[in-house]
């Protein structure tokens, strides 16, 4: 199935401009949600073809919201990429094993990211 709604969850307002600016011109429509707790709800609501999700957030953080989404029968489905600026091998394998299809560290390279996400798709 084709990527075409991309829900951006990510506390930064500064992250999910640049983010949305880089999908939106990579043709995409996005959607955005500052915790992780408002993502799985929004998620749940649009069911968008992908999930970049942050990791460090207040609340329910990034690893925890892969996690509820791979276990909900709505969501379970989406793929996640997570988008982070924790660079460990434990947090990437850590992120992959609650659910992500894909872990990609921050400074996000957008032609980079955009092939991952037309390759998913």
């Amino acid at each position: 199935m084709p990527i075409k709604t991309i829900l951006v969850i990510d506390d930064s307002p500064t992250e999910r401009h640049i983010l949305s600016q880089m999908l939106l011109g990579g043709g995409y429509q996005v959607s955005t949600a500052d915790s992780g707790e408002e993502g799985i709800e929004r998620a749940r609501q649009i069911k968008p073809d992908l999930i970049l999700m942050d990791v460090v957030m207040p609340g329910t953080n990034g690893f925890q919201a892969t996690r509820s989404l791979a276990k909900d029968e709505t969501t379970k489905d989406i793929p996640v990429i997570i988008c982070t600026t924790k660079n460990q091998e434990t947090d990437r394998i850590w992120g992959l094993r609650q659910g992500a299809q894909a872990y990609v560290t921050k400074p996000v390279d957008g032609p980079a990211l955009l092939a991952m996400i037309a390759a998913l798709g």
